[in-house]
């Protein structure tokens, strides 16, 4: 029998015997002929049997031919199988301009005729079928995007000496806060927590001397959000970097890593994106625009809204709303809000001793945020007052303090929301749309 052949490669075979595996997406059975769209992880191509049906004289009947005939006309959609037969080319075929007459037919795995969801099927509903809702060609190609970015973005980093770490996700003490946090029984009558964000472990990667680090990877937030951008669990794209002098360092190194990773995308799915997304991918332009906090606010308030929030901070509807003047007047799709207050930030952000303002920033993407980024607090002594401010006790950081009492350069770095950028990026509405297997605050299945 031939090897597997995948339906991308196809065309750019000749004429003869192959064979091809996946699943059944459609059968037309009509009286002369059969058609079937078998989809595998590549593409689709069309099936063609010239149907063999039973008649009065068994004996004339070839017995193979009909049972491969009575075969096919059983067949639900979804099931598993593998096909040998002749591969033709046709440009009359819409479906890639070739086809496979069937020879043999062997089912993997037949699937149950009634599936459980359909196209106009629920988000949650869907989401209980996650596993069939992928089957998709549409979801199928998110993920390709999301491989695409983030090896773009190891690329990046790696060419440019950066060294990858794995942070642990069982953590003595909180990341963050005191809030938002999962616990965990552990030896011993101890009690762990699911990591918040690698933080601190980035952190002590540039006191151990590593320069520069990265890391993709899961991270919990026991948040009970509903919204459209918030998880339980989610993949973080950190790096850290010493040696900084602000966080527009920070806002540098990132501004290009993703300049470089939207590139990536463009060049390898833009097409695919638009006929399927119906999206433009744009790639942006370096540098991007910055906005201190208190004009950002003053921007939002002369377009007509009043932000509710009482800390100072962006709402989301302020929040698109700078995006949408960014847009107007810049012709961006990113955008940095610079300069935010210390009781808005997190204990670590290093202050500017001449605005009392934290030298961080978040980044939005077309009115979302999806970074928070910052240059660290380095000397041991301000951050253990800062710790206090926040109502924290020092004794309960001892281990993340301890980092800073043998030296440490000044550092900092950015975290980013992996499902964000993809949400965003091909204009999806939720999270849920661009996550394997979403988990939030009702979802822990499957």
């Amino acid at each position: 029998m031939s090897e597997r052949v995948l339906v991308q490669q196809l065309k750019s075979l000749p004429a003869g015997p192959v064979s091809v595996s996946g699943w059944v997406e459609t059968v037309r059975d009509q009286k002369k002929v059969q058609f079937v769209v078998l989809r595998d992880e590549t593409g689709a191509v069309q099936l063609v049997n010239p149907a063999t049906r039973p008649s009065e004289d068994a004996g004339e009947q070839d017995a193979t031919a009909l049972a491969l005939t009575e075969t096919i006309g059983a067949l639900a959609n979804g099931t598993f199988l593998t096909v040998h037969g002749e591969l033709k080319h046709d440009e009359r075929v819409k479906l890639g301009g070739v086809e496979i007459r069937i020879g043999e037919l062997e089912i993997a795995a037949a699937a149950n005729p009634e599936t459980p969801i359909a196209a106009d099927s629920g988000l949650d509903k869907r989401m209980d079928w996650r596993f069939l809702d992928l089957r998709q060609r549409r979801n199928n190609l998110i993920f390709r995007v999301q491989t695409t970015l983030e090896h773009a973005m190891r690329t990046y980093w790696v060419e440019r000496d950066y060294i990858e770490i794995h942070s642990p996700k069982l953590m003595a003490s909180p990341s963050e806060s005191n809030a938002e946090l999962f616990e965990v029984p552990y030896f011993e009558d101890k009690t762990a927590y699911l990591a918040q964000s690698p933080q601190f472990f980035k952190q002590m990667a540039q006191v151990a001397g590593f320069g520069k680090i990265f890391e993709i990877a899961p991270a919990f937030r026991a948040d009970p959000s509903f919204t459209s951008r918030h998880a339980t669990e989610f993949t973080s794209v950190d790096a850290e970097i010493s040696w900084i002098d602000s966080h527009e360092d920070v806002a540098r190194m990132q501004e290009e890593l993703l300049q470089t990773a939207i590139q990536a995308v463009k060049d390898k799915h833009g097409d695919e994106i638009q006929e399927l997304f119906g999206v433009d991918v744009q790639v942006p332009s370096l540098p991007f625009p910055r906005i201190p906090l208190a004009e950002a606010r003053d921007i939002v308030a002369a377009r007509g809204y009043e932000i509710p929030r009482t800390d100072g901070d962006l709402d989301p509807e302020g929040e698109r709303q700078i995006a949408a003047h960014v847009g107007e007047t810049y012709g961006h799709q990113f955008v940095f809000i610079t300069d935010y207050h210390p009781e808005i930030r997190a204990f670590y952000h290093m202050r500017d001793p001449e605005t009392g303002l934290t030298k961080s920033y978040d980044l939005l993407f077309n009115g979302v945020e999806i970074t928070t980024g910052a240059q660290r607090e380095h000397r041991v002594d301000v951050l253990v007052e800062q710790a206090k401010e926040k109502g924290l006790d020092p004794e309960h950081l001892d281990f993340y303090l301890d980092f800073f009492r043998f030296g440490a350069p000044p550092h900092g770095g950015f975290g980013m929301g992996l499902a964000r950028v993809l949400m965003l990026l091909l204009g999806e509405s939720s999270i849920r749309e661009v996550t394997y297997l979403f988990r939030g605050p009702t979802r822990l299945a499957p």
